[in-house]
């Protein structure tokens, strides 16, 4: 399988963050506050959902199902004007992505991403970046349906910049 390389803009987004691990999931806990709060993002662009990640650089040198990242749910927003008590924004930068397309169920997500950093990144002509990780989930997410499609972003940078 292998992505297709694309040049995101800079999005501006809205939603909530909690910080947490592989081993200390949250990630239920998170869509389960953003979901029911999002017809109060009113300026949103669409409704495509980011479920994001934020890793420090050191997360994946020193991988630990135990380390700690911040992952957002959050809507891409025409500014920030108006922001809604309890959420907070981020200024998502733009740059060189790997986007991969992954279909069936949200459970078995692991398995596109131990061959993402296991198998392509080691053998492809790029090397990750440090930006924000992040997955599209579009009007065919259906969770944990067989036939759910979402996009996975992976930041990347060529290995002749390093």
């Amino acid at each position: 399988m292998n992505p297709e390389i694309r040049t995101l803009t800079e999005k501006n987004l809205v939603g909530i963050r909690l910080k947490m691990s592989l081993e200390d999931n949250r990630t239920f806990e998170l869509w389960k506050s953003f979901m029911p709060r999002l017809k109060e993002i009113i300026n949103n662009i669409g409704d495509e959902l980011f479920s994001m990640q934020i890793y420090n650089q050191l997360y994946f040198e020193n991988f630990s199902i135990g380390n700690e990242f911040e992952k957002w749910a959050a809507i891409e927003v025409k500014n920030f004007d108006i922001i809604p008590n309890g959420m907070e924004s981020f200024i998502l930068r733009g740059g060189l992505y790997a986007v991969f397309i992954y279909r069936g169920p949200a459970s078995k997500g692991n398995e596109i991403f131990q061959y993402i950093y296991g198998t392509w990144l080691p053998t492809s002509n790029y090397v990750l970046d440090d930006k924000p990780h992040f997955e599209i989930l579009g009007e065919k997410y259906k969770n944990e349906d067989p036939d759910s499609k979402e996009e996975i972003w992976i930041p990347i940078k060529s290995k002749d910049v390093i």
